[in-house]
Parts: C-alpha cells; sequence; structure tokens
C-alpha cells in the first residue's frame, strides 16, 4: 500500500520538537499546517474537531505537550498528567472521529520500567514499575500509545519512542530544563565566571541515551514517506550510551572549561540506565547522522548564538 502525504499537520510547533521540523529542509516538499496554542487549543476537543473538519490533513504528527526536566517534572507531576492525557484523548479522539488516516504519536522512553539494565524493548513497556521523578508524564505518554495502538485496523496510527534529545530550540534553564541543554548553559557560566568547580546532580554514574534533534526529525521525515513499513510502535536511538559523568566532560571540553566536579548525591538522578533497543529501526534501514560530538557543538554553537 503507497500512501501519499502531502498535507501534514503538526501539533506542538512553537516546541523543540516542532520547530526543528519546520526548520528541517525537507518541509518545503509538504503543505504544513503548524497552528500554535493561541490559535488551536489541544485541551479544547471541539476546538480540535473543528479545526480538522475544516483542513482535513493527510497526517498527523503529535509533537504537542508539557514538558521540561527531571525539576520540573518532580514539582509538576499533577498538571504533567492531567495536561498532556487530555492532549493526548482529544486528539487521538477527534483524529479518529473526522477519519484521518494516518497519525503520528511522539512518546518517550521515560515509558519504560526504571531498573531495566539491558537495552529496552518496545515489549517491556508495562513489565515493572516506572521511575517516580518522571511518573506522572510516563503516564500520560503511556495512555497516548495505548489509544494509538487500541484505534481500529483501518487506521494508520503510530507511536515513535525517542531516546533522551538535545539539540537547538531545547529549554537551556539550567534548572528546569532538560539535562544536555542545562549542563551547556550551566559550564559555559561556569567558565565566564571563572568558577573552580560545577555541580553534578547524583553520583554521576547513571547512563543515558542522547540523539541529536536532527536525526530524531530526519527519521520523522523518513518516517512520512515510508509510512506503511513503519511498526505500529518502535524505538528510535543511536544504540549507546554514556554516564552522566562523561558528558559533562565531553560539554566541558567542547566549552572550554578546565574545572573540577563536584557531585551532589542528594539530588534526584532519575534512572541508573535508559538505553533503547533499535532492533526495528536497524531493520528499516534506518540510522542516526550525527556524532555525540558533532550534536554537541552544534548546540553550544547555537546556545552562544542565541543566549550569550
Amino acid at each position: 500500500m503507497n500512501i501519499k502525504i502531502k498535507t501534514i499537520l503538526i501539533l506542538g510547533a512553537s516546541g523543540f520538537v516542532g520547530k526543528n521540523f519546520l526548520n528541517n529542509a525537507q518541509a518545503s516538499k509538504y503543505n504544513i499546517l503548524c497552528p500554535y496554542s493561541d490559535e488551536l487549543d489541544l485541551l479544547d476537543k471541539d476546538a480540535i474537531t473543528t479545526y480538522l473538519k475544516t483542513n482535513k490533513p493527510d497526517i498527523i504528527i503529535n509533537a504537542a505537550g508539557k514538558v521540561g526536566g527531571i525539576l520540573k517534572n518532580i514539582k509538576s507531576q499533577y498538571s504533567f498528567l492531567l495536561e498532556n492525557t487530555l492532549i493526548n484523548l482529544n486528539l487521538i479522539s477527534a483524529s479518529k472521529e473526522q477519519k484521518v488516516k494516518n497519525f503520528i504519536n511522539l512518546s518517550s522512553s521515560c515509558i519504560y520500567p526504571s531498573n531495566l539494565s539491558r537495552p529496552i524493548k518496545e515489549d517491556d513497556l508495562l513489565s515493572d514499575k516506572l521511575e517516580k521523578t518522571n511518573e506522572g508524564y510516563a503516564l500520560s505518554k503511556i495512555i497516548g500509545l495505548k489509544l494509538t495502538e487500541y484505534v481500529d485496523d483501518e487506521f494508520n496510527y503510530k507511536t515513535i519512542i525517542p531516546c533522551n534529545l538535545y539539540g537547538p530550540h531545547d529549554n537551556f534553564d539550567i534548572n528546569f530544563g532538560h539535562m544536555i541543554p542545562s549542563v551547556v548553559n550551566k559550564i559555559h557560566n561556569a567558565k565566564i565566571k571563572e568558577h573552580k568547580t560545577v555541580t553534578v546532580w547524583g553520583d554521576g554514574h547513571s547512563k543515558r541515551e542522547f540523539m541529536y534533534i536532527n536525526d530524531l526529525i530526519d527519521f520523522i521525515y523518513f518516517s512520512i514517506k515510508n509510512f506503511e513499513r513503519i511498526p505500529k510502535v518502535i524505538n528510535v536511538g543511536i544504540g549507546y550510551d554514556y554516564t552522566i559523568k562523561e558528558y559533562y566532560q565531553m560539554i566541558s571540553k567542547i566549552i572550554g572549561y578546565d574545572g573540577k566536579f563536584e557531585f551532589d548525591t542528594s539530588k534526584p538522578q532519575g534512572m541508573k540506565r535508559k538505553l533503547v533497543d533499535i532492533s526495528k529501526l536497524n531493520n528499516l534501514g534506518w540510522t542516526h547522522k550525527y556524532s555525540i560530538e558533532q550534536g554537541l557543538r552544534d548546540t553550544y554553537k547555537f546556545f552562544k548564538t542565541n543566549y550569550e
């Protein structure tokens, strides 16, 4: 079955994924609808229904949601669960009712159990307890995944589960941003202010897999062009990880900071390891293009251009 996509509706256009999706060179090949929150309230199902009736997209990409780093997740469990669940319920049900045939639901690897030390397969979902620090967000994402999974077979509703992401247009706030952008900001400021030490949350031994945002965007466009080949649920990652301490060291080298690290084990550090199994991804013949070093350099360049 050859699925022809001309009109794309992306939700979350003002966010991290959305901005990078729109800035990609492949965007010019499609008619892309990108309503912002003041144009379309995703907490209002009637508004979504009216928008879909009027615009009739060939595919919807759900990149919308309330997001944040570990501290923001801890402080906002209620709103993260409530708002993200409502967005998923409204958007997926309205899309099905309006017979939008194709749908990409962007999820998160935080939906997986917190105690797995091996690469995590898609089938590991709900096999054990979630990480407490972002449980609210994870539960909302699980609901979104299950809704797309349960939609009738006549619809092509699929969920992409990316590993941790970083890159341009991410949140660089030191306290509330995602890990890599907040560390870039922290170490940059330490260099400028000539601080001799930088504090690392936790013991630095936890491991994380990070993919540069342009690689995820490339896979989304790959999926649009090869939609019939994409599994119902698929992990997207690079296949290897580093410790938190190693990320601090790599970022310090790029920035030119030669101070020392202090480890604050009283602070939350999340899962001990989070590496996704990419067997399904490899079977598609797609692979990431950016090395960690290249991605970090480009991220720091963006930070200096936009925040310095």
